[in-house]
């Protein structure tokens, strides 16, 4: 285990993270998988050789520590920490629910910068790997009925910029992932049309591609949407607005 490329991935237990893990796993690297449903990471590792579960709610910043400490002593190495976990409750976001704001905060901005934080002095140290942040094309301009997932991975868009910076002074990557309207638990909540959906095989595979063949600081797909999007966040204020609004059918309230 210790001669062989070890990856950690948070929010491994469905979605883009399973994905991921078996992609990886299936390439022949260690995977160590984290989530709160302790269930469901035993089903995947029991399947899967490569894939090992270490429970983990990130919300607890000590607790994150502590399940590193366990990665590490298990694998001796860590070359990429893949941090994925997220939350998203489209039926509450259509109002100013503070409660529900938090939430979403404390999961997907705290959670992933709690996981950053355990993971900060190892790779500094080491001076080579890679931290990836994973963030959505829901964080790179304001969009209807998004009070508190497009904030949290604004923030998280941010917050990958700002820490390029400082892990590179250390030979350390830090890349960020912009997934478009992916197939997953997640995402079969939303009560629209997703353009350009695509699978969690899809997204592993791009992922895979541009953490161990590319060198690039985003990662975003599928192009054809992600490029509009791209574009559309240069223009004004007020274009933006008026194009937005007519693409999701947003109309003032009577």
């Amino acid at each position: 285990m210790i001669n062989k490329k070890t990856i950690w991935i948070t929010g491994g237990s469905t979605g883009i993270g399973k994905a991921l893990a078996i992609k990886f796993a299936n390439e022949g690297w260690n995977v160590a998988i984290s989530a709160r449903r302790e269930n469901l990471l035993n089903e995947i590792s029991n399947n899967e050789q490569n894939i090992h579960g270490f429970p983990l709610d990130v919300t607890d910043k000590q607790k994150c520590k502590e399940i590193f400490e366990e990665i590490k002593k298990k694998f001796g190495n860590i070359d990429i920490c893949f941090f994925s976990t997220g939350t998203w409750d489209p039926k509450k976001e259509k109002d100013i629910d503070v409660d529900q704001i938090e939430n979403v905060f404390k999961v997907n901005f705290f959670g992933t910068l709690n996981s950053i934080k355990a993971v900060e002095q190892y790779f500094k140290d080491k001076k080579n790997g890679t931290i990836c942040i994973v963030s959505s094309i829901a964080g790179y301009r304001g969009l209807p009925n998004s009070t508190g997932y497009g904030p949290s991975k604004s923030a998280l868009n941010n917050l990958a910029e700002s820490l390029y910076f400082d892990f590179k002074r250390s030979d350390v990557r830090v890349c960020l992932v912009s997934p478009g309207f992916i197939k997953t638990p997640m995402t079969d909540k939303n009560d629209f049309k997703m353009p350009f959906l695509k699978t969690t095989e899809y997204a592993a595979e791009k992922i895979y591609d541009g953490l161990v063949n590319k060198n690039v600081f985003e990662i975003h797909f599928p192009k054809s949407l992600t490029i509009i999007l791209k574009i559309l966040s240069f223009l004004p204020s007020k274009i933006y607005f008026g194009l937005i609004g007519k693409m999701t059918k947003y109309q003032k309230k009577n």
